[in-house]
């Protein structure tokens, strides 16, 4: 006679515990991954300061400048003609508005420094770079 084989199956279960862990790794990789940027059409890459994002302010006039040196406010291209206009809107507002200059690391520094000078010329002083 044969003895009597009993299947005992394990029942399935599904651990959750490793599920959760992993939903939660990626929700926080892709929190981090996520680019903030105020000029989302630009591609622009700026250089690494020591001292980056110690003074933030609000209220203030955000410029961008590409490698070809052309000129960026909120993400539009404008000329020359228009940004001295709008620098002596700015300036005549108030002149304690600060400028917040956004630009690539390869941008020539004769369009850094005639961007800058716009901005002094039209009586706005406080004038500051965006690193990373």
């Amino acid at each position: 006679m044969r003895p009597v084989r009993r299947n005992k199956r394990r029942r399935a279960e599904v651990n959750i515990i490793p599920l959760v862990d992993v939903l939660i790794i990626l929700i926080f990789f892709f929190m981090m991954a996520m680019q903030f940027r105020h000029l989302t059409v630009l591609n622009i890459q700026p250089p690494k300061i020591q001292t980056a994002g110690m003074k933030q302010t609000a209220d203030e006039l955000v410029l961008g400048l590409d490698e070809e040196g052309s000129l960026y406010y909120r993400d539009r291209e404008i000329g020359q003609d228009a940004l001295e206009e709008l620098l002596t809107k700015t300036a005549n507002e108030d002149t304690e508005t600060p400028v917040l200059i956004v630009a690539d690391e390869d941008v020539p520094l004769k369009y850094m420094t005639q961007l800058m000078d716009s901005c002094r010329i039209a009586g706005l002083t406080k004038i500051r770079i965006q690193s990373r």
